[in-house]
């Protein structure tokens, strides 16, 4: 089933299926949210960091003296003052709390400073004298690669190794570094209990887990440290690893006072992890009718200094190096290295993207060397339910609806191919540096392929618990909303499952619920979700029971679906479920990457069209348009805004974004020089939403946030290469690699 159509949009309330209003966003419009950066307490302090010049270094010496002169400062803290565990990360702990002995990227933490307000703080911070011994970086990942300084290899071979195809097309591509670019900064305040512990309040995508590393780092054991979900704005990946935490919860320890921390934009780019630059070197095998038979990869990333999750990003761009399609015989080798560059991590699509340019600029090649359609190749061996997975063997048991994907792109209309003469409309924008006439237009075509949840064995789960009252209905969960519609969804999940009109969403604390999980891998929608609606189907079905309720028509409860009995006498007794949902289990890789890795995939395509102005080398990209495997639609309407914001992100990365490092330093950590996509540079957007149940999400829903983003870079940049017949190899497209020099 597809669907253009807006379902119910409702002023309050919702089922599944509605769009209702989102609680948290009239306050939000207003300026009236809550965010992490307007957090406050009595006796506050105001926290700030050094952080390193360099992008390795020694450390010869630390005077903490100049700071402490500075009147107002309360604390001023090195690695000799972490009391427990003085690393920590999200997979293993190999980042320090605060440099000790040496330096390993630029911005590295090595000071922490406390004192009563924020401009004192950061002087403070500033007065620090470090003495450094400067030491050579290592920032090329492939000398990286060399010297074995890695996080992770990765082997993958499938099938014949030996197959040679009639034709045969060779590909080295880049991926530069891209920024999360979330419109508020890293931010928290600690408030200490007065007991030894402490309550904190910050940035996150997961507090259990920044719980577990904070208890490690204070030495403290798990009941003394809250971590509180709190408002934020924006993540996307960064925040998923502690930057702060342990930072506000030291100082507010220390001084036994709350402390308050914010970054600066500039301090941002240094305080979260980005998205791994990539270099991919590919080869593509096929007869001569176009049947892919054997795909050759090495995919190289480059974590930077620390490890996060680098692992798993270059397992998921292995895992999905051939794309959607059909290959009995795969040979992937992977890299993940470790450099003095800024640490690197998640980021909205995880791995699948980086190799969705790659693979989807080959099947392009292929397509041309054939002198076939790319859609049509790409239709020939698209994947589908009950085939391999190319790279891992795994069968697909789910729907996968990757043909209707295709043939919807097709049938959607294309725009009027006249360019028009509007200075805005023009690549060149109110410059008019070319004429309409010497524009040339080009469309292109992506399709990507994505898991939904964590892989390799990972236990993944989440918890809710869902109470009911004479109020209404309460989902409470750890689980963090970012901006994405988790607040709205769940809601409307618990009316569904229950019956009931009024429902709300309330985040708790680490000490009040069990994990659940972190807000990424499009993961939220199914566990989350389903842990409300297992709650919910619990509860609904004591209270039948506490009622004779095993005749709907007869018990009164519920008529038609609907709660009637007043709600004044069903909460006479203590109705709440508690729910652990988890999804299907998955398997750790063989020596040969083989396995059930996945528990599920959702597949998208986009088709691109741009005008380039091929003199100077500028780009207006015109229209996006797309169709998505969303399982079921829970809130059209925030499944929209999901694939839209998405889209915006594959077009800032496919011909703006990107962070330059040289010689490991960030030469662009500010939002002048580092671009991002502005409502001048929004194309034209028509999403349509291919609706088959999946099969373990609620009411057959399948996360969304990912896939918009993975192939709609790629398409931009193959629309570019229609337009001007240059390679197109590296994005961000950059004006030199277009320009007719």
């Amino acid at each position: 089933m597809t669907t253009r159509t807006e379902r119910r949009v409702g002023r309050t309330g919702g089922l599944i299926g509605d769009s209702p209003l989102r609680p948290d966003g009239i306050p939000k419009l207003k300026g009236e949210f809550e965010y992490a950066q307007d957090l406050t307490a009595a006796e506050m302090l105001w926290g700030a960091t050094l952080r390193s010049p360099y992008a390795h270094a020694r450390i010869v010496s630390i005077d903490l003296a100049p700071a402490l002169a500075v009147g107002g400062v309360h604390a001023v803290l090195t690695a000799d003052d972490v009391p427990g565990r003085g690393t920590f990360g999200l997979e293993q702990p190999d980042q320090p709390v605060l440099a000790g002995d040496y330096v390993n990227y630029w911005g590295e933490p090595v000071v922490v400073v406390a004192a009563e307000d924020q401009d004192t703080a950061r002087r403070a911070a500033a007065a620090v004298v470090v003495e450094y011994e400067v030491l050579e970086p290592l920032v090329d990942p492939e000398e990286a690669d060399r010297r074995d300084e890695t996080f992770r290899r990765m082997k993958i071979r499938r099938g014949d190794q030996d197959i040679t195809g009639d034709v045969i097309v060779d590909g080295y591509y880049e991926v530069g570094m891209q920024d999360q670019a979330p419109l508020g900064t890293e931010a928290g305040l600690a408030i200490p209990d007065g007991h030894g512990g402490v309550d904190l309040y910050a940035t996150s995508q997961f507090v259990h887990v920044d719980h577990e590393q904070v208890v490690a780092s204070l030495g403290l054991t798990s009941d003394q440290v809250r971590s509180h979900p709190t408002g934020i704005g924006g993540a996307f990946g960064a925040r998923e690893d502690v930057n702060l935490h342990i930072h506000l919860c030291l100082l507010a320890l220390h001084t036994s006072k709350p402390v308050k921390m914010v970054y600066h934009r500039s301090e941002s780019f240094t305080g979260h992890v980005h998205r791994h630059p990539a270099r991919m070197w590919y080869r593509h095998h096929a007869d001569m009718d176009g049947n892919l038979l054997r795909v050759e990869a090495k995919v190289l990333v480059d974590g930077g200094a620390y490890a996060s999750t680098t692992g798993a990003v270059l397992a998921n761009a292995c895992y999905f190096a051939v794309g959607p399609y059909r290959c009995d015989s795969v040979t992937v080798d992977g890299v993940g290295t470790r450099t003095n560059n800024p640490p690197c991590g998640a980021m909205r699509g995880f791995g699948a993207v980086q190799v969705c340019f790659a693979h989807e600029t080959q099947m392009d090649r292929l397509a041309a060397a054939l002198d076939m359609d790319s859609l049509d190749l790409r239709r020939r061996n698209a994947l589908a339910t009950g085939d391999a997975i190319p790279t891992t063997g795994q069968i697909i048991e789910t729907p996968l609806p990757m043909t209707e994907v295709i043939d919807s792109l097709v049938a959607m209309p294309m725009p009027d191919a006249t360019i028009s003469d509007s200075p805005l409309s023009l690549p060149g924008g109110t410059g008019l540096t070319t004429e309409p006439t010497d524009v040339s237009r080009g469309v292109g075509y992506a399709l990507g392929i994505k898991n939904l949840g964590f892989s390799e064995g990972f236990d993944d789960y989440a918890q809710a618990r869902v109470r009911l009252t004479a109020e209404g209905a309460t989902v409470e969960t750890a689980a963090i909303e970012v901006g994405q519609g988790l607040v709205t969804v769940l809601a409307q999940i618990a009316r569904s499952a229950l019956g009931v009109s009024r429902a709300t969403v309330r985040n708790v604390d680490t000490s009040m619920i069990d994990s659940a999980g972190s807000t990424s891998a499009s993961r939220q929608t199914q566990l989350s979700g389903g842990a409300t609606l297992e709650a919910s189907t619990r509860l609904r079905a004591r209270i039948l029971h506490a009622y004779n309720g095993d005749d709907l028509d007869d018990d009164g409860v519920w008529s038609e679906g609907r709660l009637v009995t007043p709600m004044a006498e069903i909460t006479e007794g203590s109705w709440e479920e508690t729910a652990t949902f988890r999804h299907p289990a998955t398997t750790e890789p063989d020596e040969n990457g083989q396995g059930v890795i996945h528990a599920d995939f959702a597949v998208a395509g986009h088709r691109a069209v741009v005008d380039v102005d091929p003199e100077l080398g500028l780009v207006r990209v015109v229209r996006v348009d797309t169709a998505q495997d969303v399982g079921k639609a829970l809130n059209p309407q925030s499944v929209r805004g999901q694939i839209e914001g998405g889209i915006m992100q594959g077009v800032g990365l496919a011909i703006m974004e990107e962070l330059i490092v040289e010689d490991g330093i960030i030469r662009n950590p500010n939002f002048t020089d580092y671009l991002l996509p502005t409502i001048l540079d929004a194309p034209e957007v028509e999403a349509l939403l291919i609706e088959k149940e999946g099969s373990w999400g609620p009411y057959g829903a399948k996360g969304v946030g990912e896939p918009p983003i993975i192939s709609s870079a790629a398409a931009v940049a193959a629309a570019i290469r229609d337009a001007t017949g240059r390679p197109i190899d590296r994005i961000p497209v950059r004006p030199q690699d277009i320009a007719l020099l």
